[in-house]
């Protein structure tokens, strides 16, 4: 199966992004997107114990690198039946594609998309030695807010990082280097913390609570307590806290969108949208009062993201226009 296809049915709106670029950058988004899905499939299933999931996390960037066959046919087949993603099960058994893939790219690239890897692999070790696995277990929570930070920016912030390199290296960009990758990180921890955010049931149930112990001990709850939905209210400060720290990171995206050339209409879209959906997210995420309750896992709708994209041509030619876009769905937490 081709890497696009791949790419396609395991991420609907990374697809959409992805088709948006210009041709040069392409290949290297969608193939360093698969490489961390499959490292976080492998972090995720349950068919292995922590220790050997750990293990094989610690050792995918050298695999990449190494290509070897025989551990990558060991690998797919101690991690192939373990998804309820048919998707995903058909990505564990194509990793060779990927390579395939990596291997056309540039040096240079395939340096970023290491990069970028080796970051998401440190975000999910973290979670193999913080959290604990198996059956009707107690949730555990991180212990301070640098710790919640720190793994935003592993599993968010480098990916923004990668994003920007991508850019950087592919067009005429007049800020500051360092300044232009500081933006991109930013925007990648908006993008992480809404994730978490609307996770939240889902990933308590699997022991993990990513809002810290100082946190929850303001709000005189426990990592347990969030278990039942009724501690929803006493949980709304925490959430509301979380949600504004990453409209205060999404902020960075209008001066990051205004040295995106007009040139490059696909990419400049590519930007735009998850931006825009991140901030609809975190409203989705704001206004549901129930967020503990694992029946109502938040997502925003089909129309949501194929009206951003049918309005796309107002913001390509005018950076006024986004940033004012932005702004409107901003000032609705405010309200």
């Amino acid at each position: 199966m081709d890497t696009e296809t791949l790419l396609k049915h395991n991420s609907r709106s990374l697809y959409l992004s992805a088709q948006a670029l210009p041709r040069k950058m392409r290949p290297a988004f969608s193939v360093a997107y698969l490489l961390c899905r499959y490292a976080d499939t492998i972090a995720d299933t349950h068919l292995l114990p922590a220790k050997r999931r750990l293990y094989w996390i610690e050792q995918f960037p050298q695999l990449i690198q190494t290509q070897d066959a025989q551990q990558i046919t060991q690998l797919a087949k101690e991690i192939s039946g373990g998804s309820e993603n048919p998707y995903e099960e058909i990505l564990i058994k194509n990793l060779t594609p990927c390579l395939t893939l990596f291997n056309q790219i540039s040096s240079p690239q395939q340096t970023i998309i290491m990069e970028v890897l080796q970051a998401v692999c440190e975000g999910m070790r973290i979670d193999l030695n913080t959290f604990p696995t198996g059956q009707n277990i107690s949730p555990v929570s991180l212990k301070t807010d640098q710790e919640l930070r720190h793994y935003c920016r592993l599993m968010g912030g480098r990916p923004g990082l990668f994003w920007s390199k991508l850019i950087y290296h592919t067009q005429r960009v007049s800020m500051p280097e360092e300044e232009f990758y500081n933006l991109g990180k930013h925007i990648g921890d908006a993008l992480q913390i809404v994730n978490i955010l609307r996770d939240l049931p889902k990933d308590l149930q699997l022991g993990r609570c990513y809002f810290p112990q100082t946190d929850l001990q303001a709000a005189g709850l426990s990592p347990e307590d969030l278990l039942n939905p009724v501690n929803s209210t006493r949980f709304e400060p925490i959430k509301n806290k979380w949600i504004f720290w990453g409209l205060s990171r999404l902020q960075s995206a209008k001066p990051y969108f205004r040295e995106l050339s007009r040139l490059h209409g696909g990419q400049r879209a590519a930007v735009a949208w998850p931006v825009l959906w991140t901030a609809d997210t975190l409203y989705e995420v704001y206004q549901e009062k129930n967020l503990l309750n694992l029946q109502k896992r938040v997502k925003i709708s089909r129309n949501i993201i194929y009206s951003t994209i049918l309005l796309t041509p107002i913001i390509l030619l005018s950076n006024t226009a986004f940033c004012v876009w932005l702004n409107r769905k901003m000032h609705r937490f405010s309200r």
